[in-house]
C-alpha cells in the first residue's frame, strides 16, 4: 500500500513519495509518478500550504475582519463612513499583524528588541497602505459618489496586493 504524502515528507523531500526507503518505495513511486496520482497529490498539498496560499486565506480573514467592523460601525451604529472606515482598518491592521507572523510568514523573534522592530515595521506598513485606503474610499464615497461599501471592497484589491509584496520583502524578511 502506498504512503500518502503529509505536509512533513513534501517539505522535506519535495515530492511526497521519496521520502519511502529501499526499492519497494522507488516502484511505489514510479508507479504513481506514471498514473499521476501521488505527484498531483504532492503537488496540490505544496501549493494549499504554500506561502502564497497562506496569505490569500489570511488576506481573506482580515478583509472580513475590516469589512464586518466597518459595515456594523456605518449600519448599525451609524457612525461617520470616514470614521468607522479608520476604526475597521486599525482593527484590522491588529488582526493581521499577529496571523501574518504566526500563520503566513511564520515569523520568530529571538528578543523583545526584535520583536519591536518587525511590530514597527508591520505598522508602519500598513499605516502607508491605510492612507491609500482611506484617501480611495473617501474620493470614491465623497467625490464620486459611489456606494461605501462599493467604494470599500474597490480600495482592498490595491491593499491587499500592497500589504503582501511590503510583508514579505521588508516587514517579514529576516525570518528564521
Amino acid at each position: 500500500m502506498q504512503e500518502r504524502p503529509t505536509e512533513e515528507n513534501v517539505n522535506a523531500a519535495g515530492q511526497g513519495s521519496q521520502s519511502q526507503a529501499g526499492a519497494g518505495g522507488q516502484e511505489a513511486e514510479a508507479r504513481a509518478d506514471k498514473d499521476g496520482t501521488s505527484s498531483g497529490r504532492s503537488r496540490l498539498i505544496s501549493l494549499l500550504t504554500s506561502e502564497g496560499m497562506r496569505y490569500l486565506f489570511i488576506g481573506g480573514c482580515t478583509t472580513l475582519v475590516n469589512l464586518v467592523v466597518y459595515a456594523v460601525l456605518c449600519k448599525v451604529v451609524r457612525l461617520n463612513v470616514n470614521v468607522s472606515n479608520i476604526i475597521s482598518v486599525s482593527v484590522s491592521i491588529l488582526f493581521a499583524y499577529v496571523t501574518n507572523k504566526l500563520v503566513v510568514f511564520r515569523s520568530h523573534c529571538s528578543s523583545p528588541g526584535e520583536l519591536a522592530a518587525e511590530c514597527a515595521r508591520f505598522i508602519g506598513a500598513r499605516l502607508a497602505t491605510m492612507v491609500i485606503e482611506v484617501g480611495g474610499v473617501f474620493v470614491l464615497y465623497n467625490i464620486l459618489h459611489q456606494n461605501e461599501m462599493v467604494a470599500k471592497l474597490a480600495t482592498q484589491v490595491l491593499v491587499v496586493i500592497g500589504n503582501y509584496f511590503i510583508s514579505r520583502f521588508i516587514v517579514f524578511r529576516d525570518r528564521t
